[in-house]
């Protein structure tokens, strides 16, 4: 019997080629569908020339009917769906937000019609602590009223409620994760909408300096991608999931200038630090309650701050050779 059959909406990103990575591991075929307007085809060069993974070329926005009819024709049925695909810089979303929705809030709905229409078992969204905005009490636990700041916000709780519908009325497995800052290796430090641990330990690294927008005392809970990856596939490969949303973090918060100074000290630099204005639409803390992300997924992050940091300027130290 042929292993089952899981797409990766975004598989050629960040967090999207981890998770082919993963769900590969754990005996699954996994069809890849990108854009490729951020993700890039050397995320998944391991897998070049491997049947096991399967890459197309699309925007999910225009629907995945089409691009997977002969895919499931030659493989299966598509099994699981994990949908990372999405448009990621809130600084774009302010500035762009008519294709912030269509690529955003469209894409999972294209999303969630194809699982429900072709008998998919289980949708895993990739949702973000943007959905909250600034909360009055921190750390944030997913039950707070969410007031997002901005468009890609706003679009990502969207998503969510599309996928707790989904659940509800027709009885589709849905599970969105709240995903913080996540970091690590592969995520591309000279996109201007990266994060920001990548942009600053490729600045360090060249001896360049760091650009701070605002005070820096904004705090965020940065997750190392790794922690990230075990919990999406592990609520892939559930058949639970009733649309209700889960923080993926680790708890704790560092402020933007903590982070700066520690990059700056693992990757040996003496660059400066500078403040520019504080930009349209961003939170000024966040930080996690994770107390429902072990209850559900039994999940907890185990990569602290300054171990990811380290794997993350080793990564760029060596992908910058």
């Amino acid at each position: 019997m042929a292993d089952p059959v899981a797409v990766v909406t975004g598989g050629a990103g960040f967090i999207g080629s981890h998770t082919v990575d993963a769900l590969v591991a754990a005996d699954h075929q996994v069809v890849v569908l990108d854009n490729f307007s951020t993700g890039r085809r050397d995320n998944l060069r391991q897998w070049q020339g491997d049947g096991r993974v399967e890459v197309i070329e699309c925007n999910v926005s225009d629907g995945l009917h089409a691009p997977l009819l002969d895919v499931v024709r030659r493989r299966g049925p598509v099994q699981r769906i994990v949908h990372l695909a999405a448009q990621v810089s809130v600084v774009y979303s302010v500035e762009n937000p008519l294709d912030e929705a269509r690529t955003n809030y469209l894409g999972t709905v294209q999303v969630l019609d194809y699982a429900r229409r072709c008998g998919v078992r289980k949708v895993v969204f990739a949702s973000s602590a943007a959905v909250y905005g600034d909360v009055a009490e921190v750390p944030v636990a997913e039950e707070v009223t969410c007031q997002p700041l901005s468009p890609y916000g706003i679009d990502k709780l969207a998503g969510e409620f599309f996928l707790r519908y989904h659940s509800l009325v027709h009885g589709l497995a849905t599970q969105p994760l709240r995903f913080f800052n996540v970091y690590g290796p592969r995520q591309d430090p000279r996109s201007p909408y990266s994060g920001v641990i990548s942009i600053f330990v490729d600045r360090g690294l060249a001896g360049r300096g760091l650009t701070i927008f605002g005070d820096g005392e904004q705090t965020r809970d940065f997750v190392f991608v790794g922690d990230v990856v075990r919990a999406v596939v592990g609520a892939a490969l559930s058949d639970k999931g009733e649309g209700v949303p889960v923080n993926i973090a680790t708890g704790d918060s560092n402020t933007i200038n903590q982070l700066a100074a520690e990059v700056l000290r693992l990757c040996g630099s003496s660059a400066s630090i500078d403040h520019a204005p504080e930009r349209a639409g961003e939170i000024r803390r966040s930080v996690a309650r994770v107390s429902r992300a072990q209850e559900l997924l039994g999940f907890r992050s185990e990569i602290p701050l300054a171990e990811g940091l380290r794997r993350t300027v080793e990564w760029i130290r060596g992908a910058s050779s």
